[in-house]
């Protein structure tokens, strides 16, 4: 219960999972900071009904003075997923980064409840040597500077059974989990970290993937799917036209069955060190393959590179707690601009852990727009014009080629022809 003591204080805000390492830490709070406590949980898409009240009631179990369930899937979608599929973004050519983008806005989220609650400490319960303890600080000063952020399991780091017998201690008993492996799930995708998974010379256990079908398990025939992109944004499945959260649930729901979506990545984390984790992103995986082969469609060879590049450092600036840097709103700036024209279908066939392009159709198509057919016949252009194209695209080899054999010699350039100089102006 909650002390009159506690009630004339100013409460502390909690960001809680229900998880042991936050509810030590509110159980903490209430125990040496004699303040009443309000927790919150931002759902990105890793809860159901169920377990969101389940956390609820851990937080009355705990004594917090007020719970709160804040639905943040709209946001991760349209503030980051669109952006994501618009820049085809892959960490390391492999990981969809499925948490990044959801902690940024589970911690704007809790700074946005701060303040207005007025409250002047927010507490959450990463740990010292992850990713998340930099995105949710970096966010919270950029938000709510003038309120103070606490993160006691990065400050003192207990251990797990220091955690649990200081949870009796306050008279709640949490099951003791003893579990293999650590499992976040979120509307773009699951991370799986622990056991084995640090080991990179041994390969993925069979076991830990919680939510995808085996690939040599999944039903033969396959599936086939069609996806509709609007401007880049996936917009409908199969015709049935859908919310963004909606449509990555669905396509989450029907790629896992097929075994699509698995992967490992190891990369370097904010703080420098090398990390290693499995992940499954089926809706991710599905969605950036369709949105890719649509782009080549439809977009320039120039588009397309440059896309490459800021699409990489983007996925950077998201994984690595940059998103508040100004320069990541220009880069979704020009994201957008790309995506003008990405309309259209695309048919993919999931097959058993592959991934198959069935079909791609779009009004903005730059495919046959002359008449010419690549290896057919040009429509553009006369045979003569395309010798003349390829003898004056080749000139830049042809001179080096020639210069390499006059060094080979030893013999100097010619001299140029009086009236004749080179002015490349």
């Amino acid at each position: 219960m909650t002390s009159e003591t506690e009630e004339s204080r100013e409460p502390v805000l909690v960001a809680f999972s229900g998880g042991l390492d936050t509810s030590w830490c509110v159980a903490r709070e209430r125990r040496t900071g004699g303040r009443p406590v309000v927790t919150a949980v931002v759902d990105t898409g890793g809860f159901d009904a169920a377990e969101l009240a389940d956390i609820e009631a851990r937080s009355a179990e705990l004594g917090a003075q007020r719970h709160v369930t804040i639905d943040g899937r709209d946001a991760v979608f349209e503030r980051f997923v669109r952006f994501l599929i618009a820049g085809n973004c892959l960490r390391g050519a492999a990981y969809p980064l499925c948490v990044a983008a959801e902690r940024i806005v589970q911690a704007e989220e809790i700074a946005r409840l701060a303040a207005q609650l007025g409250v002047r400490e927010v507490v959450h319960g990463s740990t010292g040597a992850g990713n998340d303890q930099i995105r949710f600080d970096v966010a919270f000063a950029v938000i709510v500077p003038d309120v103070a952020v606490s993160a006691p399991v990065r400050e003192l780091a207990p251990t797990r059974d220091e955690e649990y017998a200081y949870l009796e201690e306050c008279g709640v008993t949490l099951p003791r989990e003893q579990k293999l492996y650590s499992i976040n799930r979120g509307l773009w995708g699951t991370t799986i970290g622990g056991g084995d998974l640090h080991r990179p010379e041994r390969p993925v256990p069979a076991d830990c993937w919680p939510d995808t079908a085996s690939p040599g398990d999944a039903p033969a025939a396959g599936e086939t799917v069609t996806i509709h992109f609007r401007r880049g944004v996936p917009t409908a499945l199969g015709g049935a036209e859908m919310g963004g959260p909606a449509l990555v649930a669905e396509l989450n729901r029907r790629a896992a069955a097929h075994g699509i979506g698995r992967g490992i990545h190891t990369g370097d984390t904010i703080l420098g060190i090398k990390g290693r984790l499995a992940f499954e992103a089926p809706a991710a995986a599905v969605l950036l393959f369709a949105h890719r082969e649509l782009e080549k469609l439809v977009l320039t060879k120039h588009q397309q590179t440059w896309k490459d590049q800021l699409g990489a450092f983007y996925a950077a600036a998201v994984h690595e707690a940059l998103y508040f840097d100004p320069v990541a709103r220009d880069v979704e700036a020009f994201l957008a601009s790309t995506q003008r024209h990405v309309t259209g279908t695309v048919t993919v066939r999931m097959v058993r852990g592959r991934l198959e392009i069935a079909g791609v159709t779009s009004d903005a198509s730059l495919l046959g727009r002359l008449g010419a057919v690549y290896g057919e016949g040009a429509g553009g252009w006369t045979g003569e014009e395309a010798r003349g194209f390829a003898k004056i695209y080749g000139l830049p080899s042809v001179l080096a080629a020639l210069r390499d054999r006059d060094v080979a010699r030893g013999a100097g350039p010619p001299a140029p022809e009086d009236g004749n100089e080179n002015d490349p102006e």
